[in-house]
């Protein structure tokens, strides 16, 4: 469980394939605080610390998550956003975030407002996720809050801290992102797709 507060950034060290799997090293500020077995969410998606060596730690993505993530776009260099696993009885700063991403979207705009970011990013509608104004979503793991919020595509607007300190920065129009739908609103949809 994780909250979508952004705690550093990663970087992409190396990454070996092993027949459908595919094993990130990452370089990382907080990896002496790690432990193998530990979940972390990398630019939202939750994956396992499987080797820590000094600086660098690994996490393996199987084939299911890469089809449906952003992964299979990365690329040594990258920069991606970190978040450990929230303690119980840690304030909840963001929102309540699986880390499991329900599908990938891509950047349509990206337009500085005088001091903040303006985001818009536009999803496929056919796998029945919905945003709504004013609630929550996770973009590259990073809790955010929709506004203009549209059949299939929604913005969010980025404060400076935000924009340094995640990789919100590299976004550009084409850029595809990881998408984790509010887990209440998924909830609710599928009830009421059920009646």
């Amino acid at each position: 469980m994780f909250t979508g507060i952004i705690e550093t950034l990663g970087i992409i060290q190396e990454i070996k394939k092993e027949n459908t799997n595919v094993h990130i090293t990452m370089n990382s500020s907080i990896t002496s605080e790690l432990q193998i077995d530990q979940s972390v969410a990398h630019n939202g998606i939750c994956l396992t610390v499987v080797a820590i060596n000094d600086t660098s730690y690994t996490v393996t993505a199987i084939d299911e998550t890469i089809k449906k993530t952003n992964l299979a776009d990365w690329k040594v260099g990258d920069s991606v956003n970190l978040e450990r696993a929230m303690k119980l009885g840690d304030r909840l700063d963001g929102h309540i975030v699986q880390g499991h991403v329900d599908q990938t979207g891509t950047c349509i705009t990206a337009e500085e407002t005088d001091g903040s970011w303006l985001y818009t990013f536009e999803y496929d509608e056919n796998l029945n996720n919905i945003t709504i104004e004013k609630g929550s979503i996770t973009v590259n793991g990073v809790s955010l809050t929709v506004v203009d919020s549209k059949k299939n595509q929604f913005s969010v607007a980025i404060i400076p801290y935000t924009h340094e300190h995640t990789n919100f920065n590299t976004f550009e129009v084409g850029t595809r992102i990881n998408l984790e739908f509010d887990v209440i609103g998924k909830y609710v949809s599928r009830l009421y797709a059920n009646k």
